[in-house]
């Protein structure tokens, strides 16, 4: 039940109490329905398809990752705290009743004709009082701060969620294609086992002939092996990759991932332009420490004006119920009504206002120096991550002209011992090279691609919006 309907269940079935307490029963009802118009069922993830591009998981991780959905809760929270901090400039209305009995009245002592203090008597027996209050702050440097610190201090919580959302696309990112890479290899691996399956046939069918000796089919045996033994590793290690980007897109660990891509698009995305310079404004972490300057001020200010006095009207209506039976207590009431302004002035406080404007300033003066020792890290930053990145892409260009040339090596070697021309151990050789410059690029094109990540995460130019 409803503790409104049993407050006026349990009251005398008198019409004066049930119209007494019915305000406050209605008062009753509103405060516990108000709160429950602002809740909501907090979204669940929706489980995305099992195959999914980089934009895509970007996507998934942007909206799911524990990181973001904390961060946006943060944002929640402090929107709130904001709103309780202006509250103070709304009027502040509070609804009081009491109800008393007199087992004794009191008295007290008037002078007679003859200028005797004769006792008596006051009041009656049953005192019942309904007072309705409110005050209205005109000025007040509490409330006067929580408006100037609003607008900032949203700015700061949504550059927070930004940076998170930040982090969490560099992270993913680089995990994506580390998943690629380890794939990759294993398609590597895949195909020389294939070969390396072909080649020791070819031998042991050469030995059984009499053409060669058993050295080649060995050779071929050994090699085999080691590719068996290097997929085995690179298969377990895409288990343990997948797992760790699933954690840090926030998707369950049993909810299946495929990753999709195109190779000729990954080279297109590995280009990056080398002359731009870097902005530190651009780094959400300037930024940041801008805002936290912009709440100094006001703080500086709070403490700078803290001599001014508060000013405050207020008001109140009253309404007393007097009878000394206690049945009609609420058959008559006197009601009573003012209104004044307040003003309330600090007049010393110990010098505690001018200990705290001083820490205020020193404070502030604490965050230009965290600018400075901010911009020259993000200058550090963007020199290290550009010199990766071009250290990177030269290996990537290089690995691509060597994959071609081995590629081509391999071709006429193979073909050359088919034709008994070459020795199979030139095959081995060659097929060994192949092999290493597939993993060399493969290596070289997703560390470029990792390293533009940071490149693009160190100018500030990382795109969040998915």
């Amino acid at each position: 039940m409803h503790p409104a309907l049993f407050l006026l269940l349990l009251c005398p079935a008198t019409p004066h109490w049930r119209r007494a307490l019915l305000p406050v029963a209605v008062l009753v009802w509103l405060l516990r329905a108000v709160p429950a118009l602002g809740q909501q069922a907090p979204a669940r993830p929706v489980p995305p398809s099992p195959e999914l591009s980089l934009e895509q998981c970007l996507q998934y991780a942007l909206s799911n990752q524990p990181l973001i959905r904390q961060a946006r809760l943060d944002e929640q929270t402090n929107e709130a705290d904001i709103r309780i901090g202006l509250a103070g400039w709304l009027p502040q209305v509070n609804l009081t009743g009491n109800a008393q009995h007199y087992f004794q009245l009191p008295f007290t002592v008037f002078p007679n004709e003859q200028g005797q203090q004769v006792p008596r008597q006051i009041g009656l027996r049953n005192t019942s009082t309904f007072s309705l209050a409110g005050t209205q702050a005109l000025y007040n440097n509490e409330v006067w701060l929580a408006l100037r610190s609003a607008r900032p201090s949203r700015v700061l919580y949504r550059q927070i969620t930004q940076t998170t959302q930040t982090n969490v696309v560099a992270d993913v990112s680089k995990a994506f294609f580390d998943v690629l890479l380890s794939q990759r290899q294993l398609g590597v691996y895949q195909a020389d086992i294939t070969r390396l399956q072909r080649a020791l046939k070819d031998a042991r069918a050469r030995y059984d002939a009499g053409v060669s000796d058993k050295i080649d089919f060995k050779q071929a045996e050994i090699s085999l092996n080691t590719s068996l033994a290097a997929r085995k590793q690179v298969a377990e290690s895409i288990k343990a990759k997948t797992a760790f980007l699933k954690q840090l897109m926030g998707l369950p660990n049993e909810q299946a991932l495929q990753l999709r891509y195109d190779t000729l698009r990954l080279e297109q995305d590995a280009l990056a332009d080398t002359t731009l310079g870097v902005n530190p404004t651009n780094r959400l972490e300037y930024q940041q420490l801008q805002t936290e300057k912009a709440l100094q001020a006001a703080q500086i200010d709070y403490y700078r004006w803290g001599f001014l006095p508060a000013l405050s009207a207020y008001g109140n209506y009253n309404t007393v119920f007097q009878n000394n039976e206690f049945s009609r207590l609420y058959s008559r009431r006197f009601p009573n009504s003012f209104a004044g302004v307040q003003l309330a002035l600090p007049v010393f406080t110990g010098t505690r206002r001018l200990q705290n404007l001083r820490r205020a300033r020193l404070l502030d003066e604490r965050l230009d120096e965290d600018l400075v020792a901010t911009r020259n890290l993000i200058t550090t930053e963007y020199e290290q991550a550009l010199a990766t990145y071009k250290g990177y892409f030269a290996d990537y260009q290089l690995g691509k002209r060597n994959l071609a040339l081995s590629q081509e090596v391999y071709d006429v070697v193979n073909l050359q011992y088919r034709e008994g021309i070459k020795p199979y151990l030139d095959v081995l050789v060659a097929q060994t090279t192949l092999r290493t410059a597939q993993l060399n690029y493969y290596v070289a094109l997703f560390q470029v691609l990792s390293s533009k990540v940071d490149l693009q995460r160190a100018r500030g130019e990382l795109p969040i919006n998915y």
